[in-house]
């Protein structure tokens, strides 16, 4: 009982927060720059250090009797789902460390962790995880961004990635790069855009336009060898097998989005049809009752991350949030058509960040593949 009451403090105080977002999406859908106007939020400020541990300078975040270090995924979720039920694309477009901080905890040696984190700390800073290349999206085995000895004793960072959130704001970012051949050969670096060689421009999309994905372009980008994350770690131990990780305990909150922008938009047609009657109040009930269903599975999926790192359940609630998340935006338009999504322009806004979510983490089919073996074995049941 004592958890529920826990979890539903966090919850309560993310809906506020959530609530403040909704005033600035439709601002940040036609501005992703607007991002700069709205750094004084709570919700913003709590993201931009969100994890940081105490010896760096983090905060935990207190609420009554209940402190809240920002490491476990079901904290994650939950403030992920409420900040999105107010706008994802602010929630991914706030600075602080996001994916890249996930790898950075789980590679960085000291060094790494004090610069990165009291970077942090120290004033709004944004970072970007750079691992999807144009033409071979997430797939290891085909990236072509290579880090090489240069002649000066430092590596270079040659090659291109696309699709990476907040590229073109980041100060810092993780790239990931081909070392040599074959799994062991993919490493991650911790870049500052400041360098010559780095250049990255957004890139104009329907969706999520807040988090203003970009393409980055790495020409002769010259890297200290210290700035290797997981160099002190063994081959096996860094590289793709980290990769893999991070998306395991990352994909229980992009789930979560997902599940925010169904809230969002179920919660606009409630508002907007108080007296709906017959087939319609019966099909807004049965979405109601469908997002408290995904709900449970992104808890136990994130729970189930924090007790094992075991990333089956967060496969199967990615897939599962995010289809809910389109049938949802869909149905709504539905309900309050006529041309609904021309009258209603934050309706419009949530049908098209719904469909971009779907592409963070891997896509249905993906996740699909990631949860047959569970499936296959037996660990996946219920």
């Amino acid at each position: 009982m004592n958890g529920d009451a826990r979890l539903a403090a966090l919850r309560a105080r993310a809906r506020e927060w959530g609530d403040q977002f909704r005033a600035a999406a439709l601002e940040l859908d036609r501005d992703p720059d607007a991002v700069h106007r709205h750094l004084d939020l709570p919700g913003v400020r709590h993201l931009r250090t969100y994890g940081t541990p105490r010896e760096y300078g983090g905060r935990p975040l207190r609420i009554g009797p209940y402190v809240f270090e920002g490491t476990g995924a079901v904290e994650h979720v939950v403030v992920l789902e409420e900040l999105a039920r107010g706008d994802a694309g602010l929630t991914l477009a706030a600075p602080g460390p996001s994916m890249s901080g996930v790898l950075v905890d789980k590679l960085a040696d000291p060094a790494q962790r004090a610069e990165y984190y009291t970077r942090l700390v120290r004033e709004p800073t944004w970072t970007c995880f750079a691992l999807t290349e144009p033409g071979h999206g997430s797939d290891a085995s085909a990236m072509e961004t290579t880090l090489r000895p240069g002649a000066d004793g430092r590596l270079v960072l040659t090659g291109r990635k696309r699709y990476v959130g907040n590229a073109a704001r980041a100060q810092l970012a993780v790239v990931f790069a081909r070392t040599g051949s074959g799994p062991l050969g993919v490493t991650a670096v911790l870049v500052d855009t400041g360098c010559a060689g780095w250049r990255a421009e957004p890139l104009d999309t329907l969706g999520l336009r807040g988090a203003q994905l970009g393409a980055v372009t790495f020409d002769d980008l010259r890297v200290e060898p210290e700035r290797v994350l997981g160099r002190h770690l063994s081959p096996v131990r860094r590289g793709m097998w980290a990769c893999i990780q991070v998306f395991h305990r990352l994909r229980p909150g992009v789930a979560a989005l997902a599940l925010g922008i169904a809230g969002a938009a179920h919660a606009y047609v409630v508002e907007q049809r108080p007296a709906a009657r017959g087939a319609a109040r019966d099909r807004i009930e049965e979405l109601g009752r469908r997002i408290e269903a995904t709900r449970s599975l992104v808890l136990r999926a994130a729970a189930e991350v924090d007790a094992t790192g075991d990333g089956h359940l967060a496969s199967a609630a990615k897939a599962r949030a995010c289809a809910l998340a389109e049938e949802v935006t869909l149905a709504a338009c539905e309900l309050l058509a006529p041309a609904a999504r021309a009258g209603h322009p934050l309706l419009d806004k949530l049908a098209r960040d719904a469909r971009g979510v779907e592409f963070m983490e891997g896509t249905r089919n993906i996740q699909h593949l990631n949860l047959f073996p569970a499936l296959l074995s037996g660990r996946a049941t219920g």
